[in-house]
């Protein structure tokens, strides 16, 4: 049995393959890696340090590394995703010329094993192309089987005997640190998810970054209505002080659905809560069934249903709406909720990081060409996270190598 492997990673990232050989039990002795993003360098930099860095996969030649044991690596998806507008659909692109510096690297250093990865919503054709290239079939794994995160992606590798694992039932509950939900799984984490929402629609493409509602505390409350009550008049007339607020009260869980609806303002997301204590049905739509538990912040004017404040106010995205229907203009939006004041957030880095099965922290913190540590902003972690392999799903397909393959 080989006591470990020597490996060349292409488009590594922020080694997200190294963290699977560890966690699959793989010891490696060398891992030439190829990157040109400096964010991912220092991250993979500071958690392994004797990871060599070799730079640009389009500018070496990969015989130096013959009979090494393992090739891996995911071009950039962004050329073939049916997310990109004019995606590429042919062998004629800069994503077709990227996936063939892996095929250089296979037919030069001659593995025992490769891996290659890419986004399930390539173009049929092209799927056909790299199956050629490679002459192995695609697995398609989901990472929500393993991860809580919808992430479809294609494998084509000659480990044998590979398969879709079994799902843990990992659920978006399970790694947030606080607050609800929004669904069982998140969408799926990309490079993109540091921008946050849109603050004009709360739709499937920009709301898909909130995915925790979050309880505003009660010292936040009033700052909460004023800052979302933005009119003039309105601000006038809590400032008089005829908002007849009062304290924060837990009142009792209640059934509630994510809806799409429209009105004279345009097309919006709406919480509509059930009064009856029970849950709506379960279907497909994860959004169909939720959970809300409102914390109570108050009222202006009579106090009435139509003079309800229902608001939620984010660093992302601010919403607002308006009890009896109220508001109606754009940036306004409906949260149909009884009583409660609710930020809507999306993930953390950290929860981003337990998205991919990476370990907590794990791009925090990177390290520069001289060894000394620096710190990673939260706008480059969530690119590095996005562009990273889910962990969890490598090392599911690694551990085949000593099952099926032999070490």
């Amino acid at each position: 049995m080989k006591n470990s492997f020597r490996v060349v990673s292409l488009f590594d990232g922020i080694s997200c393959g190294r963290v699977a050989l560890d966690r699959a039990g793989i010891a490696v002795c060398e891992y030439q890696a190829y990157e040109i993003d400096k964010y991912a360098i220092a991250i993979s930099r500071y958690n392994y340090p004797d990871i060599v860095q070799n730079g640009d996969v389009l500018t070496d030649d990969f015989s130096r590394f013959a009979g090494y044991d393992l090739v891996m690596g995911g071009s950039p998806c962004t050329f073939w995703s049916i997310a990109k507008a004019n995606r590429e659909i042919d062998k004629d692109g800069c994503g077709w010329r990227l996936f063939m510096r892996f095929v250089e690297a296979v037919r030069q250093i001659k593995p025992r094993f490769f891996l290659y990865e890419n986004v399930a919503s390539m173009p049929q054709n092209i799927k056909e192309y790299i199956s050629e290239e490679l002459g192995v079939q695609p697995i398609l794994i989901n990472s929500a089987l393993v991860s809580a995160q919808h992430r479809k992606r294609l494998y084509w590798t000659n480990i044998p005997g590979v398969e879709p694992p079994a799902d843990r039932g990992i659920l978006l509950r399970d790694i947030i640190d606080s607050g609800m939900a929004c669904r069982d799984k998140s969408y799926c984490i990309d490079a993109n998810y540091f921008k946050g929402g849109s603050k004009k629609r709360l739709d499937n493409q920009s709301g898909k970054r909130q995915m925790v509602y979050e309880q505003v505390a009660a010292a936040e409350k009033a700052n909460a209505i004023l800052s979302s009550m933005h009119r003039e008049n309105t601000l006038s007339m809590l400032k008089r002080g005829k908002t007849g607020l009062f304290s924060c009260q837990q009142v009792d869980d209640f059934g509630a659905a994510l809806r799409t609806r429209e009105d004279e303002a345009g097309r919006f997301k709406r919480l509509e809560v059930r009064g009856d204590g029970k849950l709506n049905s379960l279907t497909t739509t994860q959004t169909d069934s939720v959970v809300c538990s409102p914390v109570r912040v108050g009222e202006f004017a009579s106090g009435g249903q139509g003079n309800r404040v229902y608001s939620v106010h984010g660093k992302t995205v601010a919403l607002m709406a308006q009890g009896g229907g109220r508001g109606g203009k754009v940036g306004l939006y409906k949260i149909d909720l009884p009583d409660g004041d609710y930020t809507i957030r999306k993930l953390t880095p950290v929860e981003a990081e337990r998205c991919q099965t990476l370990p907590d922290n794990y791009t925090a913190l990177g390290a520069d060409a001289d060894g000394n540590t620096v710190k990673i902003s939260n706008t480059q972690r969530y690119k590095c996270v996005g562009n990273g392999w889910t962990v969890d799903a490598i090392a599911h397909i690694l551990r085949h190598i000593e099952t099926g393959g032999g070490l």
